[in-house]
């Protein structure tokens, strides 16, 4: 075991973390805050014996993580209430969605906003509503207005005036421009509602893998990218041991929906990075799908080191390019490029300029 891969062997192998010397735990626990994997691991060594010192963190990161999974279903409580008249469904995604289906995926999960998924014919009620429940828009100049509005998958992000809460309201999972050609219109065909919160559901396990897959791997920032691996690694897991055909349902719903690539993407990294089981089976499939011989290379080589804690000890030779490189990609897969050229030097732009003389083009 290295000092790069630290948290990452323990995390996959808790007993490995009796040979630490205090100086190695040390290094452990700021690389599991960095990664926001310190819940998790404090949850995996639990039983275990932890020197004092070690366990103060692990004990303040258990008590942090309970207290939001706490307001986050508080939230939700809040949210099934402001959308009750809606008449479209309302979908959780990502971390509040593992942590209201109680999966595995959301113990220990950190996570900053709430994030919902409704009809793109409903986003203008969605939005009404939650103005009049108190939710603010950011400020934003004219032209982010526009981007978001014109060019996103999203609404500009929202505030609680009184809570604070973060809320991201999505109308499809990928820009209507990106590169990836999404089948919005079956992401609403299999949803699970939620007894606790009516009128709020989640995704169907195959699906809630492809957009977590989907998610991480048009992302351009990667300072939760090894988190939000091993959130694939325990949705894996826990839907291969739940359903016998679950990789056969995956597969096809990748195709149905237009995601083969990022599931590729998602299966070989994690199969990789934190031997997560996959039927070879599941490889051949998505063979079409994958990146010729040299392409592979290069996302091997950037997601190899992208995918680890962003800490100085885990980084390896040319991790810099790496994620600049993943950046440049991220845009590139979310726009064409004269709508890349014209909103980058847009944005440029607007740096040099006084706020108040920032006009939309």
């Amino acid at each position: 075991m290295t000092v790069d891969s630290l948290l990452v062997a323990v995390l996959l192998d808790p007993g490995t973390s009796a040979a630490l010397t205090l100086a190695e735990w040390d290094l452990l626990v700021r690389q599991a805050r960095r990664a926001n994997l310190l819940a998790r691991l404090a949850l995996r060594l639990r039983g275990r014996a932890v020197p004092a010192v070690v366990q103060a963190h692990f004990d303040a990161a258990e008590l942090l993580a309970t207290r939001q999974a706490v307001s986050v279903r508080h939230e939700l409580a809040q949210l099934a209430g402001a959308l009750a008249e809606l008449g479209a469904p309302v979908v959780l995604l990502k971390g509040a969605a593992y942590v209201a289906a109680g999966l595995d995926a959301g113990e220990g999960r950190m996570f900053s906003d709430v994030d919902i998924l409704v009809p793109k014919p409903a986003l203008p009620r969605a939005e009404t509503a939650l103005v009049v429940n108190g939710w603010d828009f950011d400020d934003l100049d004219a032209y982010d207005q526009r981007y978001y509005r014109t060019w996103m998958h999203e609404l500009p992000p929202l505030h609680h005036r009184r809570r604070g809460t973060v809320l991201d309201v999505h109308h499809t999972l990928l820009p209507p421009t990106s590169r990836t050609r999404l089948a919005s219109e079956h992401l609403f065909e299999q949803l699970r509602p939620l007894a606790d919160w009516p009128g709020l559901s989640v995704l169907p396990p195959a699906d809630m893998v492809l957009h977590s897959a989907t998610h991480l791997f048009h992302e351009g920032e990667f300072d939760n990218g090894l988190r939000d691996l091993f959130d694939l690694d325990a949705l894996l897991r826990q839907f291969e041991a739940q359903d016998l055909d679950f990789w056969d349902r995956l597969a096809g719903r990748a195709v149905d929906l237009g995601l083969s690539l990022p599931l590729h993407h998602a299966l070989r990294y994690a199969s990789r990075l934190l031997g997560t089981p996959v039927p070879a089976a599941m490889f051949e499939t998505l063979a079409p799908a994958a990146p010729g011989v040299f392409r592979q290379g290069l996302l091997d080589f950037a997601f190899g080191r992208a995918l680890r804690p962003q800490h100085a000890s885990a980084a390896l030779p040319a991790t810099p390019a790496a994620l600049l490189g993943l950046y440049v990609r991220s845009h590139w897969l979310r726009m064409p490029l004269p709508l890349l050229v014209r909103h980058l030097g847009r944005k440029a732009w607007g740096r040099l300029r006084p706020p108040e003389e920032t006009s939309v083009p």
